[in-house]
């Protein structure tokens, strides 16, 4: 299997971002996603900056994916992801449905990322036919609901056309919204936010009455309030899973990253930070839900 750092979900400042991306060109990641997924405002980052990072990584031996925003908004946004898909020397993750319609208009080769609602092997074989090269399946799904649609793309003649992905560590996205909830949370409308989820650069907890952490206020994306975590789960994907994806979350993901490759080399684990953990999609749980080995 090969391990990606997913797209930064989080608005940081830009001398950290390149920082932590100067970091990864000699980390154990074979594969690094790069771009603004989530708001159009968050513009400390121009798309001239994310490719000179991307060069920087590839010249290290990185496969770099520029990643477009998954939920757009306005004209401007729109002419971003075009300038992604036309960058004539990356391929892109389709976030959103445009991206792959726009990516098969140039012949862009692209990965169809977790925002985009596909779940069934008829709609990965449309993908393929349109120039998808992977697939990082939807977060909500289980390893059995995986297996089934693997199973279905055999029999259809396309599982050897693409590989799999399979978001494995972070807080996980579930929704996204023309609301901007961190905004809200500090009194703010949303056209004058003055960016205040630079604050939050692992997001901002929403608990319950109870004191339950529910989920996690990103922005206009709302996330799981545990963070997922299929380090004890790598074994179970021998044979469907190509790539195992790591969400950057703080300082300790490069570290994170390590301790899975060599978890599923080595066939043990070791405790990736002080998260409260959960892993219940996979196993066809509740997503707040653990199953143990």
């Amino acid at each position: 299997m090969k391990f990606s750092l997913g797209p930064l979900l989080y608005f940081w400042p830009k001398t950290d971002i390149e920082a932590f991306y100067h970091a990864a060109t000699d980390s154990d990641a074979d594969i690094v996603y790069l771009g603004e997924t989530v708001c159009g405002k968050r513009r400390t980052m121009k798309p001239a900056d994310w490719l000179l990072l991307a060069r920087e990584l590839a010249a290290a031996g990185k496969n770099v994916v520029l990643s477009t925003q998954a939920l757009l908004e306005a004209p401007s946004e729109i002419n971003v992801m075009k300038k992604y898909i036309a960058n004539g020397e990356f391929s892109i993750e389709a976030n959103d449905v445009s991206a792959i319609c726009l990516a098969h208009q140039q012949n862009v080769p692209f990965v169809v990322g977790p925002a985009v609602n596909c779940y069934n092997a008829q709609t990965l074989q449309l993908f393929v036919k349109q120039g998808m090269v992977r697939w990082c399946m939807p977060v909500e799904l289980s390893r059995d609901w995986l297996s089934h649609t693997l199973n279905d793309c055999t029999a259809m003649g396309i599982r050897q056309q693409f590989e799999t992905e399979v978001f494995s560590y972070g807080f996980l996205p579930l929704a996204y919204s023309a609301r901007c909830f961190t905004a809200r949370a500090e009194g703010r409308v949303k056209d004058d936010c003055q960016t205040c989820c630079i604050h939050y650069p692992q997001g901002l907890a929403a608990n319950s009455q109870e004191n339950q952490r529910l989920f996690t206020l990103n922005g206009i994306q709302t996330q799981s309030g545990y963070c997922y975590n299929l380090i004890n789960d790598l074994a179970s994907m021998k044979g469907l899973v190509d790539v195992v994806r790591i969400s950057p979350l703080a300082d300790d993901t490069l570290a994170t990253l390590s301790a899975f490759k060599q978890a599923e080399s080595t066939g043990t684990t070791s405790p990736v930070t002080d998260h409260i953990h959960c892993n219940g999609y996979w196993h066809r749980l509740a997503g707040l839900d653990t199953q143990t080995i």
